[in-house]
C-alpha cells in the first residue's frame, strides 16, 4: 500500500464496536493491519465483533465497558496500554437513538418525555465526550493520534422527530471542533480530532421506521431517498474509507472538520 495510507501496526480504540457501525469499521481497520480493541457494552456482543476481526486474520481484544463510566474507561485504557503500549486511533461510533425518544407523527415536541430526552442525549453527546477525555489524554502524552467521531445529518437541518438526538450530535460536532483546537495548541499538532456524519443507512436501530413488514419503503424512507441525489440509502461499509482517510498520513493536515458521508444528501435542497 502506498505508504501516505498505511495504518497498519497502529492501535484503534473502537467505541460501540459490538454494534454494527463499529463492528464494521473494526473488521476493516483489523484487515488493514490495525490491532483493534473491541469496546461494547455485552460480553456476547464483543465476543462476536472480535470473532469476525480473528476470523480475518485480525488482531484484537474485546472490552466490556460502559462509555458513560469515566472509572470502566480509565480501566480500559490501562488494559489497552498495557498489551500493546499506546493508543493511535479512537472511533466513538457507540450512540444511537432510542424508541422512547423518538416521537410519532401524532406527537409533538411538548409529549416529549424529559427521562428520554435525556437518555438519548447523554448517551450521544458524553457517550462520545468521554471516551475522547480519556482515550485522547494517552494520545496527548505520545502527542500524536486520530479521534474520529460521528455525527449525523441531524445536525445539517431539523429532521422531524428526533429532538434529542438532533441535539446531542450538534453538541459532538462543536465538541470535535473544540478538541480539535485544544489538541493542537497544547499538545501537538499531530493529535487530529474529525468527525464523519453518516447519510442515511438502514440498521437495525432503525429499521422498523425506514421499512415496512413487506419489506417496502416507509413514507419517510421515500423522503430519504426524495432528498438524495445517488437515489438510495448508503452501505455501512461506505463509511470504511474515510475512516482509513482519517487516520492515514494522507490526512495530516485535516483537523476540525465534519466530512459528510450522504451520497448528496446535506447539499441537495430537494427543489
Amino acid at each position: 500500500m502506498n505508504g501516505l495510507f498505511d495504518i497498519s501496526g497502529q492501535v484503534a480504540v473502537i467505541t460501540g464496536g459490538s454494534g454494527s457501525l463499529g463492528g464494521s469499521i473494526s473488521k476493516y481497520l483489523a484487515k488493514n493491519g490495525v490491532k483493534v480493541a473491541v469496546i461494547g457494552r455485552t460480553q456476547e456482543n464483543v465476543d462476536l465483533r472480535l470473532g469476525k476481526i480473528i476470523e480475518a486474520g485480525g488482531e484484537g481484544i474485546g472490552l466490556v465497558c460502559d462509555v458513560l463510566n469515566m472509572a470502566e474507561l480509565k480501566a480500559a485504557r490501562q488494559t489497552i496500554l498495557e498489551k500493546w503500549g499506546r493508543i493511535d486511533i479512537l472511533v466513538n461510533t457507540a450512540g444511537g437513538n432510542l424508541p422512547g425518544a423518538t416521537l410519532t407523527t401524532e406527537q409533538t415536541v411538548f409529549d416529549m418525555k424529559i427521562k428520554d430526552f435525556n437518555e438519548v442525549t447523554d448517551l450521544n453527546l458524553n457517550g462520545t465526550v468521554y471516551p475522547c477525555l480519556v482515550f485522547g489524554e494517552a494520545m496527548a502524552d505520545k502527542k500524536s493520534g486520530s479521534i474520529i467521531n460521528i455525527s449525523s445529518m441531524a445536525t445539517m437541518a431539523s429532521i422531524t422527530r428526533v429532538p434529542g438526538y438532533s441535539v446531542a450530535k450538534a453538541g459532538v460536532e462543536i465538541f470535535t471542533k473544540w478538541l480539535a483546537m485544544e489538541m493542537s495548541t497544547k499538545f501537538s499538532e499531530k493529535v487530529r480530532v474529525n468527525a464523519i456524519a453518516p447519510g442515511f443507512f438502514i440498521s437495525t436501530q432503525n429499521e422498523k421506521v425506514l421499512i415496512n413488514p413487506d419489506g417496502s419503503y416507509t413514507e419517510r424512507s421515500q423522503k430519504v431517498i426524495a432528498k438524495t441525489p445517488m437515489g438510495r440509502f448508503g452501505d455501512i461499509t461506505e463509511l470504511n474509507g474515510t475512516v482509513h482517510f482519517l487516520c492515514s498520513e494522507a490526512a495530516s493536515f485535516v483537523t476540525g472538520t465534519i466530512i459528510p458521508v450522504d451520497g448528496g444528501f446535506s447539499s441537495f435542497s430537494g427543489v
